[in-house]
C-alpha cells in the first residue's frame, strides 16, 4: 500500500475503503450485506495496509457505525476514521438535513460512542443545509476540535463558494464528493477552489456505483430491490452507451494484468497527489482488488485512451434520478 498526505496531519493510504455498502447489514442499498463478511472485509483491509474509513451517521442509520466500531476494537492506532453528520434522523430514516450547531454537538457525542472512539480524526459535514449558514456549522465543528472530540474538518459536496466560507472560519482538511471516469464534474470548479486553499479530495462513488468494475454486464445482474435499478445511468437506454468506457478500462487492465476497477482507481490517483479514492465495498474479494489499485501506474498512453473514451460531461444519464437528492449537492 501508498500513502499519501490528504492534509498536513492527515496521512492515509492511497486507497480508503467506503463502508457504506456493508449499512442496513442485510437490506443495503448495494443488495444483501453480511455481518460476519463485512468485519472480515474491514480486517483485511487493515492487514493490507488501508487505514482510511468512511462511515455516516445515516448509513443504517447507526448500523454502519456500530459495525465499524467493533471491527476496529483493539485496532484503532493506526487508523483514521471519517464519519458524517447532517441529517435529520426520525423513526429511523432520514428526514431533511440539519446542520443547526446542537444538532452538530448531538451527533459527535453518539458517533464517538457508536464508534468507541475518542476523537474522531476526519468529522465531514454530510450535506450542506441551506436553512444553517455555514459559518455557524463551521463554527460548531470548531468548537469540537477545541474539545479533543474531532482532529480535522471536511464538507461533503459543497459548491465553491462554501468552501470558501466555510474555510475562512476553520481549516478544512477536505472535501467529499462524486468523482469518476463517469463523474468529472468537480474538475470545473472544485479541484481548482481546493488546490488554491490546499485542501484534500476524497471520491466517493470513485467506481460508478460498481458499473466501472465492469462485472455488471446488464440490469440483470442487479438483484430485486438493489439501488441501482433506479440510477439514470444504469437505464436501459443509456446502459450501452455507458459501458463503452469500462470496454477500455478493461482493455487497458489485459494490458497491466489488472482489473477495469483498478484502472478505474488508478486514472483516479493519477489526477493529483491530493486525492484519495474511497471505494466501497462489503466483501473481502472486491476490497482486495480496489487496494491493489494504489500500486497499478498508469502510461501517458493508457490516461490519454481514457480521457479519450470518458471526456467530461459525456456520461449519459443525470447523477442522480431522485430530484431531490440531486438538489443536495454543490450547495
Amino acid at each position: 500500500m501508498r500513502y499519501r498526505d490528504l492534509a498536513p496531519g492527515l496521512t492515509v493510504s492511497a486507497i480508503g475503503l467506503g463502508c457504506m455498502p456493508m449499512a442496513g447489514i442485510g437490506s443495503g442499498m448495494y443488495g444483501q450485506a453480511s455481518e460476519d463478511e463485512s468485519i472480515a472485509t474491514l480486517h483485511r483491509a487493515f492487514d493490507l495496509g488501508v487505514t482510511f474509513l468512511d462511515t455516516a451517521e445515516v448509513y443504517g442509520p447507526y448500523k454502519n457505525e456500530e459495525l465499524v466500531g467493533r471491527a476496529i476494537k483493539g485496532r484503532r492506532e493506526k487508523l483514521v476514521i471519517a464519519t458524517k453528520f447532517g441529517f435529520r434522523i426520525e423513526d429511523g430514516k432520514m428526514s431533511g438535513v440539519d446542520s443547526r450547531p446542537e444538532n452538530v454537538r448531538r451527533a459527535c457525542d453518539e458517533s464517538l460512542q457508536r464508534l468507541g472512539i475518542e476523537t474522531i480524526d476526519l468529522y465531514y459535514q454530510h450535506r450542506v443545509d441551506p436553512n444553517v449558514p455555514i459559518e455557524e456549522t463551521v463554527g460548531a465543528m470548531a468548537e469540537l476540535v477545541q474539545a479533543g472530540k474531532v482532529r480535522q474538518l471536511g464538507l461533503s459536496e459543497a459548491g465553491a463558494n462554501t468552501i470558501r466560507r466555510a474555510h475562512a472560519v476553520h481549516p478544512i482538511a477536505a472535501v467529499q464528493s462524486e468523482y469518476s471516469l463517469w463523474e468529472r464534474g468537480v474538475e470545473e470548479d472544485i479541484l481548482p477552489v481546493l488546490r488554491e486553499l490546499g485542501i484534500g479530495f476524497v471520491p466517493y462513488s470513485p467506481l460508478g456505483r460498481g458499473f466501472l468494475t465492469g462485472s455488471i454486464k446488464s440490469r440483470a445482474d442487479l438483484g430485486e430491490g438493489d439501488y441501482r435499478l433506479n440510477d439514470p445511468r444504469y437505464s436501459e437506454e443509456n446502459f450501452d452507451t455507458n459501458f463503452e468506457v469500462v470496454r477500455v478500462a478493461e482493455a487497458i487492465g489485459a494490458r497491466h494484468g489488472a482489473s477495469a476497477a483498478q484502472v478505474a482507481l488508478a486514472w483516479l490517483l493519477a489526477q493529483g497527489d491530493d486525492i484519495v479514492p474511497i471505494p466501497g465495498a462489503k466483501r473481502r474479494v472486491t476490497m482486495e482488488d480496489s487496494a491493489a489499485a494504489a500500486d497499478l501506474d498508469l502510461t501517458a498512453e493508457d490516461l490519454a485512451e481514457l480521457e479519450a473514451a470518458a471526456p467530461c460531461g459525456q456520461t449519459a444519464g443525470e447523477r442522480y434520478g431522485n430530484p431531490a437528492v440531486l438538489a443536495m449537492t454543490r450547495l
